[in-house]
């Protein structure tokens, strides 16, 4: 039974499926204020490992930072970076064991961008996890104008020179699309 904050989306999950391992450099791509992602991949990494907290809003990154050390989470930095725009992000390039946009991609005008973007980051055989809204159920959820089609994101990826390595449902309401960074030939 998922913990509370988990019903919607259960991060051990996607966490058990990737290998989230002691050491691992991450980013949670539009990270949001409750860091839903972010704080519990902390003692999973542990100290050796970073959790880049990425965001565009700088009060939700205050909140991460202000949160991080009231519960004594070293390993969390949080960044500011527009997500949409190649290069912007002050990450070490090809250093990211994996990134993850989690209820994002439904609010971004350039996917594509940001697609590239987290590749500049993630390292060869690094993982790319999207998760984003499945259908629209009740009052919940973006509109259906937002919502992000998971073939086109798919096929988005895939011509980007990822790997599909999995896909799967997110509870009732959430789609997961794993994908792996593939080696320059």
């Amino acid at each position: 039974m998922p913990t509370s904050g988990t019903a919607l989306i259960d991060p051990a999950i996607v966490f058990k499926k990737i290998g989230l391992s002691a050491g691992m450099r991450v980013a949670d791509f539009g990270c949001g204020r409750t860091g839903h992602f972010v704080f519990p991949m902390s003692p999973i990494i542990g100290d050796k490992g970073v959790i880049y907290a990425v965001d565009i809003m700088k009060d939700i990154l205050e909140s991460i930072k202000s949160r991080s050390r009231s519960e004594g989470f070293s390993n969390i930095q949080a960044v500011w970076s527009d997500l949409e725009s190649v290069g912007a992000a002050p990450i070490p390039e090809g250093s990211l064991d994996a990134g993850f946009f989690v209820n994002v991609m439904f609010l971004l005008k350039n996917r594509l961008g940001a697609i590239k973007e987290s590749l500049r980051l993630i390292r060869e055989d690094g993982y790319l996890i999207v998760i984003d809204w499945a259908k629209k159920v009740g009052p919940i959820g973006p509109t259906p104008e937002q919502m992000v089609n998971q073939e086109a994101l798919v096929g988005m990826g895939l011509k980007e020179n990822l790997q599909l390595v999995g896909r799967m449902p997110m509870g009732d309401y959430h789609f997961c699309v794993i994908f792996k960074k593939k080696k320059e030939i």
